[in-house]
């Protein structure tokens, strides 16, 4: 087997520009071009998903990545079509860089004759022949023990830890950060602590599901800059409503910053009608062109972080280490300064 020299980058169609963002990171970080793998991932006419790679990648660390983002079951199949071009090409290990594990919500049975979505598609990237998983802010943390590989979940609290304190740098002690639920209380509160900030909490109630009967915040918000933070948004209902409330309780200013922007439906136009002043999202989705056009949405950059993160899985260093927001800073000069 030949030594292993370089990592190579695939992409599926997912998040192309986000592949792309990446190789030209490590571009930048290795002193030499880093390109895409040459390959085509198409469809025949019946919709069949057909890969072709026209790089040899016998003996290479593979790094594909692909989110299962909308569609979620075409850019799945994508994924583990590729999986199985690679590794029938002898490469010598294949990592998945999945910025967005779509399934993630179905991690539990909630209901009688439901399934557990999550551990079925780990299942079906194991088989497929993935060697090891990168992915950034699982729904659930506990998804990673779904896996019998090994999962590298980053997080996007350090990145939106260098955004507050570069555009909040004279504000920092109005700030409030917000759970949008009680079940997202350590995701917020692990932010908070980053920053240095309060924590303050949105109590939803629903009578049924898909629908909130009610709200109340616990804490005081009156005269501060409240930021609501979680890992995901869709359609945008329950995040527009909780800014609402946060304003009626006395609050200032709402910004909301949320990893993956899912952003499905009347999301778009609920947030540009929303009291929110701002929605922070990362490029973990490729965005649509409402959402690159919508005036309070800013999209901050996730590929400085994972080609670091797939340079230290190439070369043996540590993947946590990228959970401190001081080991971001380098990584991220020239797009942040902290104040």
């Amino acid at each position: 087997m030949p030594v292993i020299t370089e990592p190579k980058i695939i992409s599926g169609n997912a998040n192309r520009s986000l592949a792309t963002s990446i190789a030209r990171r490590m571009s930048m970080h290795r002193g030499m071009s880093v390109g895409l793998v040459d390959a085509r991932v198409e469809r025949f006419n019946d919709q069949e998903i057909f890969v072709e790679v026209f790089e040899n990648v016998r003996g290479e660390d593979m790094f594909i990545v692909q989110s299962t983002s909308n569609p979620a079951n075409d850019n799945l199949m994508e994924l583990l079509i590729i999986t199985d071009a690679l590794r029938r090409s002898s490469a010598a290990r294949i990592t998945a860089v999945i910025p967005y594990f779509g399934y993630a919500r179905q991690d539990r049975r909630s209901k009688a004759r439901t399934p557990i979505s999550a551990k079925l598609v780990a299942n079906l990237i194991t088989e497929a022949g993935i060697d090891r998983v990168l992915t950034l802010d699982l729904h659930a943390a506990q998804i990673q023990g779904f896996f019998d590989i090994p999962v590298d979940n980053l997080y996007a609290a350090p990145i939106f830890a260098l955004d507050i304190e570069h555009n909040f740098k004279n504000r920092m002690d109005e700030l409030m950060i917000v759970s949008p639920d009680v079940g997202g209380v350590a995701r917020a509160r692990e932010l908070a602590k980053r920053i240095n900030a309060p924590l303050a909490i949105v109590d939803k109630r629903r009578e049924k599901a898909g629908e909130v009967a009610g709200m109340t915040v616990i804490g005081d918000v009156a005269g501060k800059t409240c930021i609501i933070v979680d890992d995901m948004c869709d359609t945008a209902g329950t995040l527009c409503k909780a800014a609402e409330v946060l304003m009626e309780a006395g609050a200032t200013e709402v910004h909301s910053y949320i990893t993956h922007g899912v952003l499905s439906g009347p999301a778009v136009e609920r947030i540009s009608k929303s009291v929110m002043k701002n929605l922070v999202i990362t490029d973990s989705i490729e965005p649509t062109a409402a959402v690159k056009a919508c005036a309070n949405i800013r999209i901050v950059p996730t590929a400085p972080m994972f080609a670091q993160a797939i340079l230290n899985t190439w070369n043996g260093t540590s993947v946590s280490s990228l959970f401190e927001t001081d080991t971001l800073v380098p990584i991220y000069e020239g797009l942040y300064t902290r104040g």
